[in-house]
């Protein structure tokens, strides 16, 4: 199996399609040759905030322990047009003043109560910047080694093909 099934498997494993400029950065290319928003270290900061509210830490890691905002701010710059990070980090910029207008302050200042609220409030006020928050967000964590080892089940070599195994119950989804 090569790189580019096993990411297909893995993007089939979190419920679909990934989009292409997602996939280029699986795959480490890089296809936005020109221009790339600066992000400062708050807005990294916020979006490892939010990441981690999409997937927090329970008995493995979360995102942002994973990294994934990092991630996040690499495939956005390397792989996404101008416009397109002009919208995604609009949208951040967005969702943050909603929660000054809703709470008083900052998502980073918020309670992790408060910080789910507005995060749910997202995927109907803001539809477009969560789908590809979240989609950033889950790719990241599961391409990252504590995505793949900690949170799926992982086989570094893997042995004889078993095409067909029950679960048992609690177990995790294997990584490919």
């Amino acid at each position: 199996m090569n790189r580019r099934e096993a990411v297909q498997r893995i993007s089939l494993l979190m419920g679909g399609a990934l989009s292409a400029p997602v996939m280029a950065g699986i795959l480490g290319q890089k296809t936005n040759l020109g221009e790339s928003i600066q992000v400062t270290a708050q807005q990294e900061a916020l979006l490892a905030e939010v990441a981690d509210v999409i997937i927090p830490t329970t008995s493995t890691p979360g995102a942002k322990a994973a990294g994934a905002e990092k991630f996040i701010v690499r495939v956005m710059r390397d792989c996404y047009p101008m416009d397109d990070q002009k919208k995604f980090y609009a949208g951040l910029a967005k969702f943050d003043s909603e929660c000054i207008g809703t709470h008083g302050k900052g998502f980073m200042s918020l309670n992790g109560d408060q910080k789910i609220s507005m995060v749910k409030n997202l995927t109907t006020s803001d539809q477009a910047f969560f789908r590809r928050m979240k989609e950033l967000t889950v790719t990241g964590y599961f391409t990252s080694e504590i995505g793949a080892t900690q949170a799926l089940e992982y086989v570094e070599v893997p042995g004889r093909l078993e095409a067909c195994i029950p679960y048992k119950k609690g177990q995790k989804g294997w990584a490919i």
